[in-house]
C-alpha cells in the first residue's frame, strides 16, 4: 500500500503533504528530524488525514494533485473526516 498524508502543525495550521509506502515510519522519521526540513523548519508533525494506494503512481499523482489545491480545499478535506484536526497517529497499527 501507498499513502498520501497531510500533516499539520495544529489546528488550522501549517500543512504538508507527504506519499509513502509506510505511514509508520515516515512518521518517525518526521519526528525525528530525519524527514523533511520543511517539516523540522516548521514543526509539522500531527498527522490529520491519509488516503490509502495500491499503486504507487496513483498515489504519486494525488499527492501533486492536493499539493496544487488551494488551502481552503485543503482544510475542507481534512474536516470531513477529522473535524478536530485530532492527531490519527495512534490509530496506526
Amino acid at each position: 500500500m501507498y499513502y498520501v498524508y497531510i500533516l499539520a502543525s495544529r489546528h488550522h495550521g501549517t500543512l504538508y503533504i507527504g506519499v509513502t509506502n509506510s505511514l509508520q515510519t515516515r512518521l518517525e522519521q518526521h519526528r525525528s528530524g530525519k524527514g523533511s526540513e520543511f517539516v523540522k523548519r516548521y514543526g509539522v508533525y500531527r498527522l490529520v488525514y491519509t488516503e490509502a494506494y495500491e499503486r504507487a503512481e496513483d498515489a504519486i499523482a494525488r499527492e501533486k494533485q492536493l499539493k496544487r489545491w488551494k488551502r481552503d480545499w485543503k482544510i475542507e478535506l481534512i474536516e470531513r473526516d477529522n473535524p478536530e484536526w485530532r492527531d490519527l497517529s495512534d490509530l496506526l497499527v
